[in-house]
């Protein structure tokens, strides 16, 4: 059987100007970077502003298992599907990070059959956009502490910055670090800390600007630290963001690729949505809304993480309306949800399946609390029996949900038309009333314990001390009406990855709260979550090689 780099690397593809042509985009337009991909220019999108929106499809999933259950996958190969079928589908998508791709997860291309290419420009530098995140966030931090060494006019207190250092890469040691040591001239030595990229309030501003300006604007709005009159200090004080716009010139600008099949993928931005709100931009998804009759994108992991913060993030400050949910499930993950260790999925276990297929249900009735139908898709692996796809069919069919296998790994978009079937007679039913769960005004406090008890499924939440005390904080600045980032274990409802299914009896604890002004949204920090990843045991990286002709081996 080919490796997903194998099919990859086999395509023919289009060239980039005749995908970009079909979607109507002026040769003007457009701004190539080699010959499969190009960046949408600014013309472009004010020139489609007042073009009518297609329908915006999300993907979503349940509790996954550590090794992903191809949600990508299975977006890429619904729009595939799509068109195969005779519609005009454009799909948007989140750039990779270079950490999972060499750390255990893998790429966010896709896979088999149903892939973005080119795979391997996608998956490690693409077209700079996450360089240009890192080059940005850690200017502003060199200026931070510049401004210290030349004398903090501001009155920064050390102790109480904030806006921490990032680079896409999974390196544990940098969680936590002290800088500024040699003597006087290397700086003022103070504790600092690493994020990944992609958790970067960078990477969170870029995803949602609307514009140059906007962005621009947000990165002045960025909280960096208190004074020592417990003042707040924003990157506009520091003159910092007219800087750091110009390092993003060219990342705010969409890239289009396309799939094995030749339909249009729209790829930008890439926040993980398990310590951010884990979407792509709003202005890829508004191109490809004005581009196609029907958008199809995702939101990262489960949709207690991914799909909660599309609906009550983006969409809330994008002003976007989706009219359905396809919710992905496998028959892996179900298992793994019943109590099935990771090594022994590949085994049937109709007993397993109906204990973790409460964790499906627990998902489709979260979606249904948005006013959104949704439609489960059974991704396909090769060890599903017969016995366990009927199993979770009949489940669905009782509880009154749509249900269609996908086996677009496998067969691409062949495999994914009784999918696309399902997703356009929802979408013709038009019963989408879509709200997010939780008013702006409502407290800060309570639109926590909303999303804890309404999506996670808990009794309450325990707010500690140090994140109650910033939470105050941040309301008395002004920031109350803003909605709540949550970062949270993706493998669970609750906040500890190993309670799996639907947990009950349990409480979300927030341990921490920092404020993300000009992403415009408050980020939690429950149980043990990290906003720095660490390598596994034996991370990917080691099999990944390239040979004396530049073929890269490996890479999934």
């Amino acid at each position: 059987m080919l490796t997903d780099i194998q099919i990859a690397q086999q395509a023919t593809l289009k060239p980039i100007t005749e995908i970009a042509e079909g979607l109507g985009i002026l040769p003007d337009e457009l701004e190539q970077y080699g010959k499969s991909t190009v960046k949408i220019s600014d013309d472009c999108i004010k020139r489609l502003a007042d073009k009518p929106d297609g329908k915006l499809v999300l993907v979503t999933a349940i509790n996954p298992t550590p090794a992903g259950e191809g949600k990508t996958t299975t977006t890429v190969g619904l729009g595939q599907a799509m068109a195969r079928i005779g519609q005009n589908a454009v799909i948007a998508l989140r750039e990779p990070s270079l950490g999972p791709v060499f750390g255990v997860k893998g790429g966010a291309a896709g896979g088999g059959w149903a892939q973005v290419v080119p795979m391997e420009d996608i998956n490690l530098h693409f077209t700079g956009d996450m360089h240009a995140i890192t080059a940005a966030n850690n200017l502003l931090c060199a200026m931070i502490d510049n401004h210290l060494q030349q004398g903090n006019a501001l009155g920064i207190d050390p102790r109480r910055i904030i806006f921490t250092r990032v680079m896409d890469m999974n390196d544990r040691a940098l969680r936590n670090i002290t800088i500024g040591l040699g003597g006087k001239m290397n700086g003022v030595p103070r504790e600092d800390h690493f994020m990944i990229t992609v958790a970067s309030e960078i990477m969170a501003i870029l995803c949602l600007a609307s514009d140059l300006e906007d962005l621009k604007k947000r990165f002045g709005d960025i909280l960096v630290a208190y004074d020592y009159q417990n003042k707040p200090v924003y990157a506009r004080d520091l003159k910092a963001e007219g800087a750091m716009t110009v390092l993003m010139k060219d990342a705010i600008k969409p890239n289009l690729v396309q799939t094995l099949e030749g339909t249009p993928c729209l790829m930008h931005g890439g926040p993980f949505a398990n310590i951010a709100h884990g979407c792509n931009s709003v202005m890829a998804t508004r191109i490809a809304m004005r581009m196609g009759d029907y958008a199809v994108t995702e939101a990262g992991f489960g949709a207690d993480l991914g799909a909660e913060k599309f609906l009550d993030i983006k969409c809330r400050k994008a002003g976007l309306n989706p009219s359905c949910v396809v919710l992905v499930a496998t028959v892996r993950a179900l298992k793994y949800n019943g109590g099935v260790a990771k090594a022994d999925l590949n085994q049937e276990n109709v007993d397993a399946l109906a204990k973790g297929i409460c964790n499906l249900d627990a998902h489709i009735e979260n979606i249904a609390k948005y006013g959104l139908p949704v439609v489960v898709a059974i991704n396909a692996f090769p060890t599903d029996t017969e016995n366990e796809m009927a199993f979770i069919r009949k489940h669905c069919e009782e509880k009154g949900v749509r249900v269609a296998l996908s086996e677009v790994f496998a067969k691409g978009g062949e495999g994914g038309e009784a999918l696309a079937k399902e997703v356009l007679a929802v979408l013709e039913e038009g019963k989408a009333n879509f709200a997010p769960i939780y008013p702006d005004e409502m407290a800060l406090e309570d639109k926590i314990k909303t999303i804890a008890t309404k999506i996670y499924g808990a009794d309450g939440v325990s707010i500690l001390p140090a994140a109650a005390k910033e939470l105050k904080k941040i309301a008395e600045m002004g920031y109350g009406n803003l909605p709540v980032c949550m970062a949270k274990t993706q493998y669970s409802l609750s906040d500890n990855e190993k309670v799996l299914g639907r947990p009950s009896g349990f409480d979300i604890t927030v341990r921490s709260a920092r404020l993300a002004a000009g992403a415009g949204f408050v980020v939690c920090e429950t149980g043990a979550i990290m906003t720095m990843p660490g390598l596994p045991k034996v991370p990917a990286a080691e099999k990944i090689d390239i040979d004396n002709t530049g073929k890269i081996e490996g890479l999934f």
